[in-house]
């Protein structure tokens, strides 16, 4: 398969695919055509630059009232291992890297039964007043149907309570994978693929924009891959809110689905046919922290164009097993977009450069 057949020509042509020809690609296309096609879509974008954000990852709490089958970040209260930050405490960890200049606060936690409605909007007020100039983004679309559900509000009411503490966007994260089937057996207590949909779509009318994800290699197949970035293609057509999207590689470690992840020929695969499906998103991401840093860098290569940031440190996917550093240094992370061929470009949550110049 090269530029002359049929589906790569509409690729390199900027025309949209469908769901047969995106499973065409994913079945037929040696990985180096596929390869070109996505690397001359990302290049058409943004040339050889590749995104990079000084970010900070807080995980406040690993309690959760759900079992997802792939997590090995939950525990139950009182499980060996379980915590929850209080306020102050998250307040020490922000202040505990205060001189670097940061430029995105990364929030997620556990779905906790024991904290109140206004733990969390104390702790986006603490990290605004101590990050006034750093873009928050916090609780994913479970979190936030959880809390709804739980106090019985409104998404609208939770999300505008949540804008006025100081959020600014919301991660990708709980998309999992919408086939119904596969959400059944695998995170039967989490919200409907529809419910995360609505959730996003809600925020995007709020003018609050997210990411969005898809966790693969476990159990799934290409038809429900190719029908979860379809589903995201059509919320992008209505609202353009979707900043990012993360294919996220399945951690095989210290969980109960019997499963060992994607190799790195689906890695590239899942990459490239992200950002021909995913026509309308603007950025693809090579997620270092869950594909490991020389898979990321490659990945560049096959459609991504961000890189991600420097962490430290993440917990949730290293709970799972995950042998990659917990952080990056600034000085390291920009080194390893500039040996895998690209131009570093320091971005903000939303995509832009930081107001001030920070690093040389």
């Amino acid at each position: 398969m090269n530029s002359s057949y049929p589906v790569i020509k509409k690729v390199l042509d900027s025309k949209r695919i469908n769901r047969e020809e995106a499973l065409e690609l994913a079945f037929s296309a040696s990985i180096h055509d596929l390869g070109q096609a996505a690397h001359d879509v990302r290049t058409r974008l943004y040339g050889d630059k590749a995104f990079f954000v000084y970010n900070q990852h807080l995980n406040f709490t690993n309690i959760c009232a759900n079992a997802c089958r792939f997590c090995a970040f939950s525990k139950k209260n009182g499980q060996e291992g379980a915590f929850t930050m209080s306020i102050a405490q998250v307040e020490d960890a922000v202040r505990s890297r205060i001189t670097e200049p940061i430029d995105e606060i990364h929030v997620v936690g556990g779905l906790n039964p024991e904290l109140e409605y206004g733990y969390y909007l104390d702790m986006l007020k603490a990290v605004r007043r101590l990050r006034p100039d750093a873009g928050i983004k916090a609780f994913t679309a479970v979190e936030i149907a959880f809390l709804a559900d739980k106090y019985g509000y409104s998404v609208e009411k939770i999300l505008a309570d949540f804008a006025g503490a100081g959020l600014d966007a919301l991660p990708g994260g709980g998309a999992e994978v919408f086939s119904p089937e596969l959400r059944q057996k695998l995170c039967p207590e989490k919200v409907s693929a529809q419910r995360w949909l609505d959730i996003h779509e809600t925020a995007h009318k709020m003018s609050i924009p997210t990411n969005c994800t898809l966790l693969f290699g476990h159990v799934e197949t290409w038809e429900d891959r190719i029908d979860h970035l379809l589903a995201l293609r059509e919320l992008q057509d209505r609202t353009g809110g979707f900043l990012c999207f993360i294919p996220l590689a399945y951690q095989p470690g210290h969980n109960d689905l019997k499963a060992t992840g994607p190799d790195g020929i689906d890695f590239f695969k899942m990459t490239a046919v992200s950002r021909i499906v995913l026509d309308n998103i603007p950025h693809i991401k090579a997620y270092w922290a869950f594909s490991g840093i020389k898979a990321a860098q490659l990945g560049l290569w096959f459609g991504a164009d961000d890189f991600d940031g420097t962490i430290v440190e993440e917990k949730i996917g290293h709970a799972a097993g995950a042998d990659t550093p917990k952080g990056l240094t600034i000085e390291r992370l920009k080194a390893c977009i500039k040996a895998a061929g690209f131009d570093p470009g320091q971005r903000d949550s939303f995509f832009q450069r930081p107001l001030r110049l920070r690093i040389s």
